[in-house]
Protein backbone atom coordinates (compact mmCIF):
# COMPACT_ATOMS: atom_id res chain seq x y z
CA UNK A 1 0.00 0.00 0.00
CA UNK A 2 1.31 3.45 -0.84
CA UNK A 3 0.95 6.75 1.00
CA UNK A 4 -15.99 7.41 -22.48
CA UNK A 5 -17.08 9.68 -25.07
CA UNK A 6 -18.52 12.80 -23.48
CA UNK A 7 -18.09 16.57 -24.02
CA UNK A 8 -14.94 16.65 -21.90
CA UNK A 9 -13.16 13.96 -23.92
CA UNK A 10 -9.75 15.11 -25.14
CA UNK A 11 -6.73 13.59 -26.84
CA UNK A 12 -4.03 12.31 -24.54
CA UNK A 13 -6.34 11.43 -21.67
CA UNK A 14 -6.79 7.92 -20.42
CA UNK A 15 -9.96 6.22 -21.75
CA UNK A 16 -12.51 4.61 -19.48
CA UNK A 17 -15.94 5.72 -18.32
CA UNK A 18 -16.10 7.09 -14.78
CA UNK A 19 -19.20 8.14 -12.86
CA UNK A 20 -18.65 10.39 -9.85
CA UNK A 21 -21.44 10.54 -7.28
CA UNK A 22 -21.60 13.56 -4.98
CA UNK A 23 -23.94 15.98 -3.25
CA UNK A 24 -21.78 18.79 -4.64
CA UNK A 25 -19.55 21.39 -3.07
CA UNK A 26 -16.09 22.86 -3.43
CA UNK A 27 -14.14 19.89 -2.10
CA UNK A 28 -15.80 17.32 -4.39
CA UNK A 29 -15.14 19.55 -7.40
CA UNK A 30 -11.43 19.54 -6.56
CA UNK A 31 -11.48 15.78 -7.02
CA UNK A 32 -13.80 15.83 -10.03
CA UNK A 33 -11.59 18.36 -11.83
CA UNK A 34 -8.47 16.33 -11.08
CA UNK A 35 -10.07 13.16 -12.43
CA UNK A 36 -11.34 15.00 -15.52
CA UNK A 37 -7.82 16.26 -16.22
CA UNK A 38 -6.56 12.66 -16.36
CA UNK A 39 -9.49 10.68 -17.79
CA UNK A 40 -11.45 11.25 -20.99
CA UNK A 41 -14.99 10.28 -20.00
CA UNK A 42 -16.48 11.51 -16.74
CA UNK A 43 -20.10 12.06 -15.77
CA UNK A 44 -21.22 13.46 -12.44
CA UNK A 45 -24.39 12.25 -10.73
CA UNK A 46 -25.29 14.94 -8.23
CA UNK A 47 -27.81 14.10 -5.53
CA UNK A 48 -29.70 16.55 -3.37
CA UNK A 49 -28.06 17.18 0.02
CA UNK A 50 -29.79 15.56 2.95
CA UNK A 51 -31.97 17.97 4.90
CA UNK A 52 -30.85 19.05 8.36
CA UNK A 53 -34.14 17.74 9.79
CA UNK A 54 -33.50 14.24 8.46
CA UNK A 55 -29.90 14.41 9.65
CA UNK A 56 -30.97 15.53 13.13
CA UNK A 57 -33.60 12.82 13.59
CA UNK A 58 -31.25 10.07 12.47
CA UNK A 59 -28.41 11.29 14.65
CA UNK A 60 -30.74 11.67 17.66
CA UNK A 61 -31.91 8.06 17.28
CA UNK A 62 -28.31 6.92 17.34
CA UNK A 63 -26.69 9.25 19.89
CA UNK A 64 -29.53 11.00 21.72
CA UNK A 65 -31.03 14.46 21.31
CA UNK A 66 -28.52 16.45 23.43
CA UNK A 67 -25.54 15.19 21.45
CA UNK A 68 -27.36 15.52 18.12
CA UNK A 69 -28.32 19.13 18.84
CA UNK A 70 -24.77 19.86 20.00
CA UNK A 71 -23.40 18.47 16.75
CA UNK A 72 -25.84 20.53 14.71
CA UNK A 73 -24.72 23.64 16.59
CA UNK A 74 -21.11 22.88 15.66
CA UNK A 75 -22.05 22.51 12.00
CA UNK A 76 -23.83 25.86 12.02
CA UNK A 77 -21.01 27.63 13.88
CA UNK A 78 -18.29 26.22 11.64
CA UNK A 79 -20.24 27.22 8.54
CA UNK A 80 -20.49 30.78 9.87
CA UNK A 81 -16.72 30.78 10.37
CA UNK A 82 -16.06 29.82 6.75
CA UNK A 83 -15.53 33.46 5.76
CA UNK A 84 -12.57 33.72 8.14
CA UNK A 85 -10.71 30.79 6.56
CA UNK A 86 -10.83 31.89 2.93
CA UNK A 87 -7.21 33.06 2.87
CA UNK A 88 -6.01 29.68 4.09
CA UNK A 89 -8.27 27.97 1.54
CA UNK A 90 -6.69 29.97 -1.27
CA UNK A 91 -3.23 28.95 0.00
CA UNK A 92 -4.26 25.30 -0.25
CA UNK A 93 -5.58 25.75 -3.79
CA UNK A 94 -2.32 27.41 -4.83
CA UNK A 95 -0.06 24.89 -3.08
CA UNK A 96 -1.68 21.85 -4.67
CA UNK A 97 -2.61 23.55 -7.95
CA UNK A 98 -6.25 22.49 -7.76
CA UNK A 99 -9.59 24.15 -8.45
CA UNK A 100 -12.89 23.75 -6.64
CA UNK A 101 -14.90 25.51 -9.33
CA UNK A 102 -17.59 23.66 -11.24
CA UNK A 103 -16.47 22.78 -14.78
CA UNK A 104 -19.40 23.31 -17.14
CA UNK A 105 -17.88 20.94 -19.72
CA UNK A 106 -18.43 17.96 -17.40
CA UNK A 107 -21.90 16.41 -17.77
CA UNK A 108 -24.00 16.50 -14.60
CA UNK A 109 -27.12 14.41 -14.02
CA UNK A 110 -29.29 15.40 -11.07
CA UNK A 111 -31.07 12.89 -8.83
CA UNK A 112 -32.86 13.13 -5.51
CA UNK A 113 -30.77 10.38 -3.92
CA UNK A 114 -28.20 7.90 -5.14
CA UNK A 115 -30.36 5.20 -3.54
CA UNK A 116 -33.38 6.01 -5.73
CA UNK A 117 -34.39 3.77 -8.63
CA UNK A 118 -33.83 6.64 -11.07
CA UNK A 119 -30.20 6.97 -10.01
CA UNK A 120 -29.58 3.26 -10.50
CA UNK A 121 -31.25 3.45 -13.91
CA UNK A 122 -28.96 6.30 -14.96
CA UNK A 123 -25.87 4.48 -13.72
CA UNK A 124 -26.79 1.34 -15.66
CA UNK A 125 -27.41 3.40 -18.80
CA UNK A 126 -23.98 5.02 -18.52
CA UNK A 127 -22.23 1.62 -18.17
CA UNK A 128 -19.27 2.97 -16.18
CA UNK A 129 -16.04 1.11 -15.62
CA UNK A 130 -15.87 2.48 -12.08
CA UNK A 131 -17.95 4.63 -9.75
CA UNK A 132 -16.23 7.12 -7.47
CA UNK A 133 -18.06 8.48 -4.43
CA UNK A 134 -17.20 11.72 -2.66
CA UNK A 135 -19.42 13.52 -0.15
CA UNK A 136 -22.65 11.67 -0.82
CA UNK A 137 -25.14 9.51 1.04
CA UNK A 138 -24.22 6.08 2.33
CA UNK A 139 -25.15 3.54 -0.33
CA UNK A 140 -27.78 1.05 0.77
CA UNK A 141 -26.88 -2.62 0.38
CA UNK A 142 -29.44 -3.07 -2.39
CA UNK A 143 -28.06 -0.05 -4.25
CA UNK A 144 -24.54 -1.41 -4.05
CA UNK A 145 -25.71 -4.83 -5.24
CA UNK A 146 -27.36 -3.24 -8.29
CA UNK A 147 -24.18 -1.51 -9.47
CA UNK A 148 -22.29 -3.63 -12.02
CA UNK A 149 -18.77 -2.22 -11.52
CA UNK A 150 -16.29 -1.41 -8.74
CA UNK A 151 -17.35 1.37 -6.36
CA UNK A 152 -14.66 3.48 -4.70
CA UNK A 153 -14.97 6.16 -2.04
CA UNK A 154 -12.81 9.10 -1.02
CA UNK A 155 -12.80 9.52 2.75
CA UNK A 156 -11.24 12.49 4.54
CA UNK A 157 -9.73 10.41 7.32
CA UNK A 158 -7.38 7.49 7.84
CA UNK A 159 -9.32 4.22 7.84
CA UNK A 160 -10.05 2.18 9.82
CA UNK A 161 -9.12 4.34 12.84
CA UNK A 162 -11.01 7.45 11.75
CA UNK A 163 -14.07 6.26 9.87
CA UNK A 164 -17.13 8.47 9.56
CA UNK A 165 -16.84 12.24 9.87
CA UNK A 166 -14.12 14.76 10.75
CA UNK A 167 -11.27 12.26 10.64
CA UNK A 168 -8.57 14.92 10.49
CA UNK A 169 -10.01 16.87 13.40
CA UNK A 170 -10.25 13.80 15.62
CA UNK A 171 -6.71 12.70 14.78
CA UNK A 172 -5.44 16.05 16.10
CA UNK A 173 -7.67 15.93 19.18
CA UNK A 174 -6.37 12.43 19.95
CA UNK A 175 -2.71 13.56 19.68
CA UNK A 176 -2.44 11.34 16.62
CA UNK A 177 -1.25 13.88 14.05
CA UNK A 178 0.65 11.21 12.10
CA UNK A 179 -2.76 9.86 11.15
CA UNK A 180 -4.09 13.13 9.77
CA UNK A 181 -4.88 12.15 6.21
CA UNK A 182 -7.26 10.55 3.76
CA UNK A 183 -8.23 7.16 2.36
CA UNK A 184 -9.48 5.80 -0.94
CA UNK A 185 -11.24 2.51 -0.33
CA UNK A 186 -13.66 0.02 -1.78
CA UNK A 187 -17.28 0.50 -0.77
CA UNK A 188 -19.20 -2.14 1.13
CA UNK A 189 -22.40 -1.96 3.17
CA UNK A 190 -20.65 -0.45 6.21
CA UNK A 191 -19.48 3.08 7.03
CA UNK A 192 -15.99 3.39 5.49
CA UNK A 193 -15.34 -0.29 6.22
CA UNK A 194 -14.38 -1.43 2.71
CA UNK A 195 -10.88 -2.58 1.86
CA UNK A 196 -8.28 0.19 1.90
CA UNK A 197 -6.64 0.96 -1.44
CA UNK A 198 -4.48 4.00 -0.66
CA UNK A 199 -3.73 6.39 2.17
CA UNK A 200 -2.29 9.89 2.02
CA UNK A 201 -1.08 11.90 5.00
CA UNK A 202 -0.72 15.64 5.50
CA UNK A 203 0.59 18.05 8.10
CA UNK A 204 -2.01 20.76 8.77
CA UNK A 205 -1.06 24.38 9.38
CA UNK A 206 -1.74 26.19 12.63
CA UNK A 207 -4.23 28.27 10.64
CA UNK A 208 -6.25 25.22 9.58
CA UNK A 209 -9.63 24.60 11.18
CA UNK A 210 -12.52 22.18 10.90
CA UNK A 211 -13.46 23.99 7.71
CA UNK A 212 -10.09 23.65 5.98
CA UNK A 213 -9.06 20.20 7.25
CA UNK A 214 -11.21 18.39 4.62
CA UNK A 215 -10.11 20.88 1.95
CA UNK A 216 -6.46 20.11 2.69
CA UNK A 217 -7.09 16.37 2.79
CA UNK A 218 -8.89 16.48 -0.56
CA UNK A 219 -6.45 18.77 -2.37
CA UNK A 220 -3.48 16.68 -1.25
CA UNK A 221 -5.08 13.37 -2.25
CA UNK A 222 -5.95 13.73 -5.92
CA UNK A 223 -3.11 11.43 -6.99
CA UNK A 224 -4.23 8.51 -4.82
CA UNK A 225 -7.74 8.92 -6.23
CA UNK A 226 -6.42 8.92 -9.79
CA UNK A 227 -4.28 5.86 -9.11
CA UNK A 228 -7.19 3.96 -7.56
CA UNK A 229 -9.44 4.77 -10.52
CA UNK A 230 -6.72 3.61 -12.93
CA UNK A 231 -6.42 0.37 -10.95
CA UNK A 232 -10.18 -0.16 -11.17
CA UNK A 233 -10.29 0.43 -14.92
CA UNK A 234 -7.40 -1.99 -15.41
CA UNK A 235 -8.94 -4.66 -13.16
CA UNK A 236 -6.01 -4.33 -10.80
CA UNK A 237 -7.57 -3.33 -7.47
CA UNK A 238 -5.60 -4.67 -4.51
CA UNK A 239 -7.34 -3.80 -1.23
CA UNK A 240 -5.43 -4.13 2.01
CA UNK A 241 -6.75 -5.13 5.41
CA UNK A 242 -5.18 -2.53 7.70
CA UNK A 243 -4.54 -3.59 11.28
CA UNK A 244 -5.51 -1.28 14.10
CA UNK A 245 -8.52 0.07 15.94
CA UNK A 246 -11.68 0.76 13.97
CA UNK A 247 -14.10 3.45 15.10
CA UNK A 248 -16.80 5.59 13.54
CA UNK A 249 -16.60 9.29 14.43
CA UNK A 250 -19.10 12.12 14.19
CA UNK A 251 -19.11 15.91 14.36
CA UNK A 252 -17.99 17.08 17.81
CA UNK A 253 -20.80 18.63 19.85
CA UNK A 254 -20.43 22.38 20.28
CA UNK A 255 -19.07 22.13 23.83
CA UNK A 256 -16.30 19.72 22.77
CA UNK A 257 -15.39 21.85 19.77
CA UNK A 258 -15.21 25.08 21.77
CA UNK A 259 -13.23 23.44 24.60
CA UNK A 260 -10.61 22.01 22.24
CA UNK A 261 -10.44 25.30 20.38
CA UNK A 262 -9.92 27.44 23.46
CA UNK A 263 -7.62 25.11 25.39
CA UNK A 264 -5.67 23.42 22.58
CA UNK A 265 -6.13 25.68 19.55
CA UNK A 266 -7.72 22.81 17.64
CA UNK A 267 -10.66 24.36 15.85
Amino acid sequence: MTNIASPNQAAGKRPGRIVVVTAGGENPWIMINALAARFSDITVIEEQPESKAVFLRRRARKLGWPTALGQLATMIASRFGKRFTRRRAEEIFATYKVSGKLDSSIPIKSVASINDADAIKQIRALKPGVIFLISCRLLKAETLAAIPCPVLNFHAGINPTYRGLMGGYWALVNDDAENFGATVHLVDAGVDTGGVLYHSRQRPSQSDTMHTYPLLQTAASTEIAITAVEDALEGNLRPTDVAGPSRQWYHPPIWTWVWNGLTRRIW
